[in-house]
């Protein structure tokens, strides 16, 4: 008898190749081999086929505390593991407790803990009455990353962030190594072009784009990576609308810059010309959606590795915050943890790009960029065995027929999947079976990155 738990035999799709009848085993809850051919004793052993057999995904970007009494851990975990995604990165601006402080970071912790069915990191981000200075105690605390924003949506729970003030805060975190994320739209720039909307009376689907046009997200593209440029702390852009970002991005690092930028879903699935016209406030998303040849532009940058990672953004807001004519007057975000995986998969096939990219943009370098690669972001040998399988079965999906959604809506309801997620595993241990969610709350981890030494200064 093996001492191996568990052997999973398909095709193994790592970030730098997939393995045709490949497999991938398991001891005490760790990836211990991954091999081709025929399958070694085991506990439990499962012959998939042509199943996918990828790592579990990592959401660099999650929202599960924006509206008070609505998701929380208890639903957003709960979708995480239905769609494959076994460690959520949850963002810092939760209604009624900004994450700005060590005792803000320990009850988020507490909090989610006793709900979480799949792992979690956090994002710290600053009240800017206090400025940088509890930023080091987060790191304590054991943040992932940092937080802020160049657009001000809410002046004590998602506050603007000036540039002097920015500065300060990318300096004081770059001794730690930690990134420093921004939401990438310029106030100024895009309170005018509201304004001009607003005075041409428009109130339909195409307000949205209209009031934050491309540029409003670029000049603040721009200021992110040069704050970084000059304070050594690598700049992360959260979020970009726009293959221009992209290209800004890419300069930066080729000038020696840590610059990293982030795709969400939504961008690489839904069009203005379509989509933002048939939901109205169900794809309202800042920045917003943009036209489909602008889509295209984006998966020519996943295909050439332009892009560092894909996440989700995800929010559940209740239906009555998304369905008001008024383009305007609706909350900004969608929910979408539970089709990323399968989403991205189904883009990338059509398009010819490899899935390798799947392994790398949704696991391996959000391990890295968020210091968890210790432990999270690849099928190898010592890492924990966070495993999500697909099997080829096409199906339409119904946010609201799955059951694992607080909310019943969903922009991509209604399109079709060639690939669903048959099983999700989080270190080990089946979570997700294809039909229900197995993990009970409070079984998810808090994930923290490896403590480390400062930086160094250059002399």
């Amino acid at each position: 008898m093996s001492d191996f738990d568990l052997v999973l035999k398909g095709t193994v799709v790592l970030a730098d190749r997939v393995v045709e009848g490949g497999h991938v085993a398991v001891r005490d809850g760790k990836i211990a081999f991954v091999g081709q051919g025929a399958m070694p004793a085991a506990r439990e052993r499962h012959d998939l086929g042509q199943a996918l057999i990828l790592p579990g995904a990592i959401d660099a970007q999650v929202h599960s505390l924006s509206q008070r009494d609505q998701e929380d851990f208890i639903w957003s975990t709960r979708s995480a593991a239905a769609g494959g995604v076994t460690t959520i990165v949850d963002m810092p601006y939760d209604e009624g407790n900004l994450v700005c402080s060590a005792e803000a970071v320990k009850r988020k912790i507490d909090h989610a803990g006793a709900q979480a069915r799949v792992d979690l990191a956090l994002y710290g981000t600053i009240d800017p009455e206090e400025g940088p200075a509890r930023i080091g105690e987060m790191v304590e605390a054991g943040v992932a990353a940092f937080k802020f924003s160049t657009f001000g949506t809410d002046p004590k729970r998602f506050p603007r962030i000036p540039a002097g003030l920015l500065e300060d805060c990318f300096r004081a975190i770059a001794p730690t190594g930690l990134a420093a994320g921004v939401h990438n739209e310029d106030d100024e720039a895009v309170r005018a072009a509201i304004a001009k909307v607003k005075a041409a009376g428009i109130t339909d689907y195409r307000a949205h784009g209209l009031s934050r046009p491309p540029l409003t997200e670029l000049l603040a593209t721009n200021q992110i990576y040069e704050t970084g440029a000059a304070t050594g702390c690598p700049a992360h852009v959260v979020h970009c609308s726009v293959g221009r970002g992209y290209e800004i991005a890419a300069a930066y690092r080729a000038q020696g810059y840590r610059a990293t930028i982030e795709c969400c879903i939504h961008y690489l699935v839904l069009d203005e010309e379509n989509d933002v016209k048939r939901l109205g406030g169900k794809a309202k998303i800042n920045p917003p959606i943009r036209p489909r040849a602008e889509v295209e532009k984006l998966w020519r940058h996943v295909a050439d590795g332009t892009v560092t990672l894909v996440s989700t953004d995800h929010v559940s807001w209740s239906e009555n915050r998304k369905t008001n004519p008024d383009m305007l007057a609706n909350a900004s975000g969608v929910p979408g943890l539970e089709v990323m995986v399968p989403l991205f998969v189904k883009g990338a096939l059509e398009r010819g790009i490899p899935l390798t990219r799947a392994a790398e943009l949704m696991a391996l370098n959000p391990a890295r960029h968020f210091r968890l690669d210790h432990c999270k972001g690849a099928l190898q040998v010592g890492k924990d065995a966070d495993i999500a399988v697909l099997t080829p079965e096409p199906y339409t999906y119904d946010a609201a027929a799955s059951g694992n959604n607080v909310v019943g809506w969903s922009p991509y309801n209604g399109i079709r999947l060639p690939w669903r997620v048959a099983a999700t595993y989080n270190r080990g241990t089946l979570v997700f079976d294809g039909k229900s969610v197995l993990a009970a709350p409070g079984s998810g981890m808090f994930v923290r990155p490896l403590r480390s030494l400062p930086l160094r200064e250059a002399v």
